[in-house]
């Protein structure tokens, strides 16, 4: 079979969408027709987690240039909490991202520590914190 043929002619049917929507039987749909009900497999998330993975770097680049200066474990942690909070909300920890700049890992972890997101995620900010003093 001609995948490529069928693959125009699907996405001509079911049409294109990249926000998830409610089809005809009010099912959550995404993509060309994908019925997010049923879930995805474990090998899709991982492709959605690379392509995330991705846009957190691309986000990070370009907001605080300065971050790929931190030690690999470091950068695991702002990356993190930029993956969870997204980068509006990264960009308002202005203290702890201060302390970052300024290599005052201590008080970079504090900051992380003195924040509604450290209570909401809990032992995420504790080890995330200690990732940041020890480097």
């Amino acid at each position: 079979m001609n995948l490529p043929m069928l693959k125009a002619q699907l996405v001509r049917h079911e049409a294109l969408r990249l926000k998830p929507y409610k089809d005809t039987e009010g099912i959550l749909t995404i993509g060309v027709g994908r019925n997010l009900e049923k879930g995805i497999t474990e090998a899709e998330a991982m492709v959605l987690l690379d392509n995330d993975i991705i846009s957190v770097f691309d986000d990070l680049d370009r907001s605080c240039s300065w971050w790929r200066k931190m030690s690999e474990s470091r950068q695991m942690v702002l990356a993190d909490m930029c993956f969870n909070l997204g980068i509006n909300r990264l960009l308002g920890f202005q203290r702890t991202l201060a302390a970052m700049q300024s290599e005052n890992w201590d008080d970079a972890a504090a900051e992380m520590l003195d924040s509604r997101w450290a209570r909401q995620v809990g032992p995420r900010a504790e080890t995330l914190a200690n990732m940041m003093r020890m480097g």
